[in-house]
């Protein structure tokens, strides 16, 4: 399997290649050159599998020569057979006769990040190994990816972390499961500004000569493709336990950074039959405006009660409109020179038609999202994390929009453990969630971390002068 980039520029790589360089060189984000795809008889022969196997039949395609059969399936073993509270790793929970929860918050962070990130870090280092190399991890977090990303690689001795997060703008729960782990290949820094402009920071390094002449880098974002094909497989469990391929499903999925929605485009590409994909934003709405206007315009970004959502730049969107438009790299390249300038940007009418009939996108206000944490809790006694709600909540406006079957289930991803935003859900249904026992001492933790002005060389200066993994 070769992987190219969106950009049209950068070499294809392999896969291996591809999970240790995250952004290609021409800025682009890679994409496998052609989408595999599995018969219904193949995708019906899964029915019954444990989740880890399941995972080593979706992956395989796209790891290629780069991992034996062997390594793929004892990293496959050990990651999800040990690292989740669940054994079934991404467990389903019925609402209603149509609804559904797909929960993914049984790993150590308590969040979905966790079912990629865990992977990552063990291809890190099988990949690190064989290269005899260090890797230098430079990431940003709206508030779970750092804390997955830390625990996925803290300890080892081939990377270090570098994990930027908008200082003041993500939960207690979530600084903390960052801040806390004291290993000497972690780095927390918190800058001045938003997410948003933690990942143009991320981005810029990568496109830094004086930091890639001097550092490996690699991303544990979303624009890591190895990260993204891991969370293709829980989009085959979860609709094979509702009768795929024999029966359509739909998802809902509360989406910030595009990678989680777009990991369930790229398993429709695969053959799974998903009837639709529903993007539910906040009030930071711009993928909703894209989908349903047209108009991928970014404005500024208004904190909410679902900090991992509040983004206006959302970094996988660019796969979407690359694979919609007919991959045209340099077409894509133009586009986003022109979006990063002027923070505005029109879908072309193929990139339009390409999106229409997978796609709808609804937004929730907090009002919504509170509603929709009441009737989680108050029909089925579920409770759930305000960015769940969010999805929930777009869920049952497509239901009442008519725009999906009645018969269709839809699975609303559950991303978050609700104790991540306990005053949140306690504003919503008059409960606090607690802890799960084992982060439960996390507030008797001591915090560790950086304050950075908000520009660029203050964060690329810091980098640099505090990596051990240089080149040399």
């Amino acid at each position: 399997m070769q992987y190219v980039s969106t950009r049209g520029s950068a070499p294809a790589l392999d896969f291996e290649g591809v999970t240790l360089a995250g952004l290609a060189s021409d800025g682009g984000l890679y994409v496998p050159a052609e989408w595999p795809r599995f018969s219904e008889a193949e995708i019906r022969a899964m029915r019954g599998w444990p989740y880890w196997e399941v995972a080593v039949e979706v992956m395989r395609p796209f790891i290629g020569d780069s991992l034996t059969e062997t390594e793929l399936e004892n990293i496959c073993m050990d990651v999800y057979c040990g690292q989740f509270s669940h054994a079934a790793v991404a467990p389903l929970v019925q609402l209603d006769q149509q609804h559904w929860l797909l929960e993914l918050f049984h790993g150590p962070t308590l969040a979905f990040k966790d079912v990629a990130l865990q992977l990552l870090g063990r291809l890190f280092e099988t990949f690190l190994e064989r290269r005899d190399q260090r890797l230098t991890i430079v990431g940003a977090t709206s508030g779970d990816t750092g804390s997955a990303a830390i625990h996925a690689v803290a300890g080892r001795k081939r990377t270090e972390i570098f994990m930027l997060h908008p200082k003041g703008r993500v939960s207690d729960v979530q600084r903390r499961q960052m801040t806390t782990v004291r290993a000497p290949n972690v780095h927390n820094l918190a800058i001045e500004g938003s997410f948003d402009d933690a990942q143009a920071h991320v981005k810029r390094m990568f496109n830094d000569a004086d930091v890639t002449a001097t550092l490996n880098l690699g991303a544990v974002n979303s624009i890591n493709w190895a990260r993204l094909m891991a969370q293709v497989v829980y989009y085959f469990t979860s609709a094979l336990q509702l009768g795929a391929p024999d029966r359509k499903v739909a998802y809902s999925v509360p989406t910030g950074n595009f990678g989680d929605v777009f990991a369930g485009y790229v398993a429709a590409k695969m053959g799974l039959p998903i009837e639709l994909l529903m993007v539910a934003t906040n009030v930071n709405d711009i993928l909703r405006r894209a989908i349903v206007d047209g108009d991928y315009s970014a404005g500024g970004v208004t904190p909410t009660i679902t900090p991992s959502m509040d983004i206006q730049v959302s970094s996988n969107f660019e796969r979407l409109l690359f694979d919609a438009g007919g991959r045209d790299g340099a077409a894509m390249a133009e586009q986003m020179r022109a979006f990063e300038a002027t923070k505005a940007m029109r879908l072309t009418n193929a990139q339009r038609d390409g999106i229409k009939g997978q796609f709808v996108a609804f937004s929730a206000n907090q009002i919504e999202t509170a509603r929709a944490m009441q009737w989680a809790y108050q029909g089925s006694g579920q409770i759930i994390d305000p960015h769940t709600a969010v999805g929930l909540s777009v869920a049952r406006d497509a239901v009442s929009d008519d725009s999906i079957n009645p018969l269709t289930p839809i699975i609303t991803l559950a991303t978050a453990h609700p104790a991540k935003f306990p005053d949140a859900v306690e504003r919503a249904i008059g409960l606090r969630p607690a802890l799960p026992a084992r982060v439960g001492d996390l507030f008797g933790r001591e915090e560790s971390f950086v304050e950075l002005a908000g520009d660029y060389d203050t964060t690329r200066d810091y980098v640099l002068e505090h990596a051990a993994g240089s080149k040399a």
